[in-house]
């Protein structure tokens, strides 16, 4: 009998225990979490009298089969909805149209750029020379140093920071690029971003199997995390929550981990999928080398704020938005805000009396400026201000939820990709075995992260078999 154990119960580490009873039927697969709940950063709860709304990602992108392909495994596909079509906006001294032709910010028609108020025209000026700059790389792996020197400050400041930033809570000028795979690919395949952007938007106008961007379960996110859990539990392994490991310790060719509370499993194989800082200490003895860096990754925390507002009070004009990015030189605690009753037709709900409701999802913090630790009173009074002084009137919410993220966005710094590669080198010297997934790692999104947990389910499956045969 194979034992094995996956620490994590994010989507994540349910994947990857997942992965593992479809790869090894048989096995006994033990997952262990150290919160009450299973689902990890993915979470959901009843507001303004819709069940399901999520309070993190409220989608996952269909560019790429990984979260696709696991709902269609899991009966989902039927139960998935894509955003209804609304415009989005920059504030930035008054609210500003996103200007068409953008990929995550990267203009890829100049013509647009040029219609939208959003930039000086010195700053339009300044992005029209880019298809005329010798390349650039990817050598400085840093997105906003790549950004500045193509385009100039005001495309960086104004159109990709705020997009990826609020994407990933990042600091794009001290983010990698591998950390966003779409500019990687088009810094590092062409000369100019905006000419390989546009030849890219162009092929997949014509690609007739082209379709919404994004995707999500109308029952919220926690739908996916919930079938994981379902198949798991009907694969018969054994899932646990309030189980924090203490410590893994080489025992032969095998592993023992021990829990907080003392319980002791033995394992053929682990799958950590933890952030970074909180694995660290678990590698202390087992790989020096990669605990030493892995203790030195930043995360950046985050609050999301949900509002219901009456719809009679709630401008007819802001119906047809999605919401709206603020940019770091005008910020103060606001990042971001999605209009969610505009951008899903499930996301309709209504007060005690019957009236509808406008429902708004504010972000609060990024890398640099963790708010986390802030009183709710403080939260909410920034959200409500803050978001009422961008749109032009008092909000009167009816109802609100808040809801803290701490540590959840690993922030990928200049040579994240090489300081990947060293702590898998440690770890398969150090520890074979032993095997890392998950945001920290290669890539962010739920469709990366799930990606991850397929491979690492893989890899291991195909250990363990060679080491049994």
């Amino acid at each position: 009998m194979i034992d094995i154990v996956v620490v994590g119960g994010g989507i994540t580490g349910l994947t990857a225990a997942y992965r593992l009873s479809k790869e090894m039927p048989g096995a006994r697969i033990t997952l262990l979490e150290a919160d009450d709940r299973l689902g990890g950063k993915i979470s959901s709860s009843t507001f303004a009298g819709i069940d399901g709304l999520d309070e993190s990602a409220d989608a996952f992108l269909t560019r790429v089969p990984y979260a696709t392909g696991l709902a269609a495994e899991l009966g989902l596909t039927a139960e998935l909805t894509s955003p209804a079509a609304a415009s989005a906006a920059v504030w930035w001294n008054g609210m500003h149209a996103i200007p068409e032709g953008l990929m995550l910010g990267v203009p890829t028609d100049l013509a647009r750029l040029a219609r939208s108020k959003l930039l000086s025209w010195p700053g339009k000026l300044r992005a029209a020379l880019e298809p005329i700059l010798p390349a650039t790389g990817v050598d400085a792996d840093s997105v906003g140093r790549l950004i500045r020197k193509r385009f100039g400050n005001q495309v960086q400041e104004r159109l990709v920071d705020p997009l990826v930033g609020s994407i990933y809570a990042a600091d794009t000028d001290r983010f990698s690029l591998v950390g966003v795979p779409q500019i990687f690919d088009l810094a590092s395949s062409n000369r100019s971003l905006l000419i390989g952007g546009r030849k890219l938007r162009a092929k997949a106008a014509k690609d007739p199997a082209t379709g919404p961007i994004f995707a999500t379960p109308r029952g919220g996110m926690t739908a996916l995390t919930g079938a994981l859990v379902d198949a798991l539990h009907a694969a018969g392994a054994d899932v646990r929550t309030s189980a924090p490991v203490a410590s893994i310790e080489r025992a032969g060719q095998a592993w023992i981990v021990t829990t907080a509370d003392g319980a002791t499993i033995r394992a053929d194989g682990v799958i950590l999928a933890t952030p970074a800082r909180s694995t660290a200490p678990l590698l202390a003895t087992l790989s020096p080398t990669a605990a030493a860096s892995l203790a030195t990754f930043e995360h950046a925390g985050v609050v999301m704020i949900t509002l219901a507002v009456r719809t009679l009070d709630w401008p007819s004009e802001l119906l047809r938005c999605s919401g709206y990015l603020v940019p770091k030189p005008v910020q103060q605690w606001v990042t971001a805000v999605s209009f969610g009753s505009s951008k899903w037709a499930h996301w309709q709900g209504t007060d005690g009396a019957g009236d509808a409701l406008v429902v708004l999802r504010i972000s609060l913090g990024r890398d640099g400026r963790d708010l986390t630790a802030k009183p709710d009173d403080e939260l909410l009074a920034a959200a409500v201000g803050e978001v009422g002084g961008h749109l032009g009137f008092a909000l009167a919410p009816v109802d609100h939820r808040i809801t803290r993220w701490p540590m959840a966005f690993p922030q990928y710094r200049p040579g994240h990709a090489e300081r990947v590669t060293a702590i898998e080198a440690a770890l398969a010297g150090e520890a074979p075995g032993l095997l890392l997934a998950g945001a920290s790692y290669h890539g962010i999104g739920i469709p990366a992260c799930i990606n991850q947990a397929n491979t690492a389910a893989r890899v291991l499956t195909d250990l363990l078999r060679s080491v049994r045969n």
